[in-house]
């Protein structure tokens, strides 16, 4: 039986929000759960992000968005990534985000959207869930 390849996932901050505490945490622990994880840091541009995950060969990009920039966030990497022909790159987003958007950023093409009270083991879950490679 062959090793399936571990995750690969981009965790980025888009935009001018500056708190960055909530994904440090979700990267250490997909991190620690095993996922490949790489960290863009600050101040984002939605290109940037792309160009990373398409660098890094990820199967996914979470947005950390606490800036109530999420809808035009979200809209633009899923954007960009249809311009590069990377739409097989899966984006989830994490933050601060009304309930009442939700059905817009999945009609979008988010796959799956992370708010405060979430916990970690939750979203690695998830990721482990929905993103692992078939063996």
């Amino acid at each position: 039986m062959s090793q399936s390849a571990p995750v690969r996932v981009v965790i980025a901050k888009p935009g001018l929000d500056g708190h960055d505490r909530g994904a440090k945490v979700v990267a250490r622990a997909l991190r620690d759960a095993g996922v490949e994880v790489i960290y863009t840091g600050l101040h984002q541009m939605p290109d940037q992000i792309v160009a990373t995950a398409i660098q890094e060969d990820a199967d996914a990009i979470g947005l950390s968005i606490l800036s109530g920039a999420h809808m035009t966030q979200c809209a633009k990497v899923i954007e960009v990534l249809k311009e590069k022909d990377a739409s097989d790159i899966k984006v989830f987003v994490g933050g601060i985000i009304p309930e009442a958007d939700f059905p817009a950023l999945k009609e979008m093409g988010v796959v799956a959207i992370f708010t405060p009270g979430t916990s970690t083991q939750q979203i690695v879950d998830w990721v482990n869930g929905n993103l692992a490679h078939a063996a």
